[in-house]
């Protein structure tokens, strides 16, 4: 079992930043590739970045491209994403995803592949 804990989420007004930390918890975090998803209100979770096992492949989706930045400390065993330029469409709840599967090493896209999900935490970006 993988356990996700978010952190980081909050208010801020729009052109700000803000940084989440997603924690992993009960496996091996080298073993483990992590995603990060939203879900604004009234639509369904999308995709907002992936990173491979190694760290050396990330990739973001292009409505947050140039504006936010995946990373990861295996150190703490933590992924991090950095969001700058924040707009109030980019409000919503955020999730971290890790998935454990041993099927290849390049980062996940799809939600339906995650076998672990976080509990989420809230961005509101004020205009």
């Amino acid at each position: 079992q993988v356990q996700l804990v978010e952190s980081g989420g909050g208010l801020v007004q729009a052109g700000g930043s803000l940084r989440l930390s997603c924690t992993a918890s009960g496996r091996n975090f080298s073993t483990l590739r992590m995603g990060w998803f939203r879900q604004a209100p009234g639509k369904e979770r999308e995709f907002v970045a992936a990173m491979n096992r190694n760290g050396d492949k990330i990739y973001h989706a292009d409505s947050v491209k140039g504006r936010f930045a995946m990373s990861r400390d295996s150190a703490k065993n933590t992924v991090y994403l950095q969001m700058n330029n924040l707009k109030p469409e980019d409000t919503a709840v955020y999730s971290c995803a890790a998935d454990a599967r041993r099927v290849g090493d390049y980062p996940v896209l799809f939600q339906y592949e995650y076998g672990y999900w976080g509990q989420g935490t809230q961005v509101t970006v004020s205009s």
